[in-house]
């Protein structure tokens, strides 16, 4: 599965201007929950903050991959975005984090959930992507990018 079938320029914000982990996490949230009543949207927010309370989704070389699963979403979203400038996110190498992949879905994907946070993992890990995808400009470029990369 292709991260770039998952991903529409409406899921996609250049630049995310929230400069905390929890207005960072509301701003993703509203990309994948923008056909979604406020008590969906809350639900989905307190599905990616429980997962967050666990332990950070910021995976270090300045990428975090906030998830968690709710029933209040019936298929698996991913939603992403670039800050300007770094954030602090509580990452586990104790950097800040400018690149952000929200992922979201029911229980009953949870096969998927899984194989996209782990091909979403996989990608970031090189330099030339993050690279990419950290200085694009736009939702479109960012996607344009992706999908360049995902094909290579």
């Amino acid at each position: 599965m292709l991260l770039s079938d998952l991903l529409t320029p409406d899921r996609i914000k250049v630049p995310l201007e929230a400069s905390d982990k929890e207005g960072l996490l509301r701003e993703l949230v509203d990309l994948v929950a923008v056909d979604s009543d406020e008590h969906r949207r809350q639900s989905v927010l307190r599905a990616v903050r429980d997962r967050e309370a666990v332990l950070s989704t910021g995976i270090g070389n300045g990428v975090a991959i906030p998830h968690g699963k709710c029933g209040a979403l019936k298929e698996l979203r991913l939603a992403a975005g670039v800050t300007e400038d770094p954030v602090d996110f509580d990452a586990l190498d104790g950097a800040p984090v400018s690149l952000f992949f929200l992922l979201v879905g029911p229980e009953q994907v949870a096969g998927t959930h899984v194989k996209v946070l782990s091909r979403i993992s996989r990608l970031l890990r090189k330099d030339e992507l993050r690279r990419r995808l950290a200085s694009a400009r736009s939702a479109d470029e960012f996607l344009e990018t992706l999908r360049d990369l995902e094909g290579a």
